[in-house]
């Protein structure tokens, strides 16, 4: 199977196309990084697909920015929704099977939430961000059949993502070395997922899972204080760490209260769930660490 994955430098996307190659040899992966596609640019999209030749495209490109998003909100439709209609359309014309990254930021509306969403409930975006991405998916599903769509939610990977300056994990770690005042809201409920994690999920979904769309994040939940704590924990670290409010933590984009997912549909087809988010944060870190000693040796 060609299986090209766009955004292959990204977090998500670097730990994606190693998991491919080492679950499957017969999988020939074509990565391509942001430099080498600009999935807005569609005369280049058109060229690249025509050359490689694909059976799955994964897009992992996005313009996830979230508090700046709110400021290019024509930006933010054009790599979220716009471009995934046209890489739906070309997959289309050649019948090329398409995986669609997306969010739970699509939901948060129900301020009252407490148990997590399946696929069948209503989206109810807070954000640009989660409505470029809402957008995205209903564009993909009005376009071509053969797709999945795949949501998940505070994803952190080793090579952290480049966009963002790094991910939670590493703000966490970096902020304790340094000794501040962390402060961390405890009042967003979400499953923190290790993109490897993701990414092993992912290829199950590919080689396995029928089309559709689908929740795939670790298992279990958490808020991001709890989040913090746990990486503290589990780094032998004791910072100097206090929960608080949405409302005192004051943002550009607003966030959802609750936006746990239940991974519903791939249990019911059948696909392994993923780790509880406890123990992929601890496989992270142990990933880190030796990507750290690794590039010490190098020094």
């Amino acid at each position: 199977m060609r299986i090209l994955v766009i955004g292959a430098n990204g977090q998500l996307g670097s730990d994606l196309v190693q998991v491919l190659r080492e679950q499957s040899s017969t999988h020939q992966v074509i990565p391509l990084t942001h430099a080498e596609l600009e999935v807005t640019d569609l005369p280049q999209v058109q060229q690249v697909l025509a050359q490689s030749q694909p059976d799955v495209v994964v897009n992992t490109a996005a313009y996830h920015k979230v508090d700046e998003v709110e400021s290019y909100p024509e930006r933010a439709f054009a790599v979220n929704a716009i471009a995934p209609l046209n890489l739906a359309r070309l997959c289309r014309e050649q019948g090329i099977a398409l995986l669609f990254l997306s969010t739970d930021y699509v939901f948060g509306g129900d301020a009252q939430r407490t148990t997590p969403y399946t696929e069948k409930d209503c989206p109810a975006p807070l954000n640009v961000y989660g409505t470029s991405k809402l957008a995205g998916e209903k564009l993909i599903q009005a376009t071509w059949a053969k797709h999945w769509i795949v949501r998940t939610s505070g994803l952190y990977g080793v090579r952290g993502a480049s966009g963002k300056g790094g991910n939670f994990v590493e703000l966490m770690l970096r902020l304790a070395r340094e000794g501040k005042d962390i402060r961390v809201v405890d009042d967003q409920r979400l499953a923190p997922t290790y993109t490897r994690e993701l990414a092993k999920g992912l290829a199950n979904l590919i080689e396995n899972a029928p089309y559709g769309l689908y929740h795939l994040t670790c298992s279990g939940d958490c808020s991001w204080y709890e989040f913090a704590l746990k990486i503290f924990e589990l780094s032998n670290l004791h910072p100097s760490l206090q929960p608080t409010t949405s409302a005192e933590f004051k943002t550009a984009a607003r966030r959802p209260s609750y936006s746990v997912l239940a991974n519903q549909a791939i249990r019911e087809a059948g696909i392994a769930p993923l780790k509880a988010w406890q123990a992929a944060l601890a496989d992270y870190l142990a990933e880190r660490q030796k990507v750290q000693s690794s590039k010490g040796e190098e020094r």
